[in-house]
């Protein structure tokens, strides 16, 4: 392995929640008076903290959304995760040969961490994940696509950022990720490769991305 830790994005990286959360999203919003369709949430929003979609609305219309909505969102998220998330294919191959060779691995999320937690206990990849595994935007005061959720995972991993990689599928991903003076592979199962330009390898399926972490260091 080339690196000494292993940095995965949550959402769309190891549970297939984009098309889940963004669909819904965009409907909601679109219930509030603000008019956002699928394309939208996945252009705008895909990738971020909450309060990014705050800002954004606001930016966008002077009004701000209701106190309560981010917990009306995680309700209808967590309800239809329930029903229908699943793991990204392959992901779980992964993980079972990082572990198998004993390279540290960790999730850094824009979710929540109650979010994080019910992806992972539905779609069973709990069992690779223990807390010390996981960090979400909550514990920084700047989610993507500043630096600080990747450094500070790093940090509590005891790795320095020039050995770590990033796996990301979002454009604030991968800017955060070139931020902390880390590699990053972007994954382009759901995002068009020219927004993950900035990414030092692409790819579109996870069974690419074990011989990626062998072979791929920059000098």
């Amino acid at each position: 392995m080339r690196y000494d830790l292993v940095i995965f994005d949550n959402d769309g990286v190891l549970v297939d929640s984009e098309p889940i959360s963004n669909r819904l999203l965009a409907a909601y919003l679109t219930e509030l008076g603000h008019p956002t369709s699928y394309e939208d949430s996945i252009r705008h929003y895909m990738g971020s903290a909450m309060h990014r979609v705050h800002d954004l609305v606001v930016e966008q219309t002077g009004q701000r959304l209701p106190v309560d909505f981010d917990d009306v969102f995680h309700a209808r998220v967590f309800a239809a995760f329930e029903r229908e998330l699943k793991p990204v294919a392959g992901v779980e191959e992964v993980l079972r040969k990082l572990a198998a060779d004993s390279v540290p691995y960790c999730v850094a999320s824009s979710g929540s961490h109650e979010r994080i937690r019910v992806g992972h206990r539905t779609t069973g990849l709990d069992r690779w994940f223990d807390e010390e595994r996981i960090f979400s935007s909550e514990d920084v005061g700047r989610g993507k696509p500043a630096p600080d959720l990747f450094l500070y995972a790093a940090e509590r991993m005891g790795v320095a950022p020039e050995r770590c990689v990033v796996v990301e599928d979002s454009p604030l991903g991968v800017r955060a990720a070139i931020a902390a003076g880390m590699d990053v592979y972007g994954f382009t199962a759901m995002t068009p490769a020219e927004r993950l330009a900035g990414a030092g390898r692409l790819f579109s399926d996870m069974k690419e991305l074990t011989e990626l972490l062998t072979s791929g260091r920059r000098s």
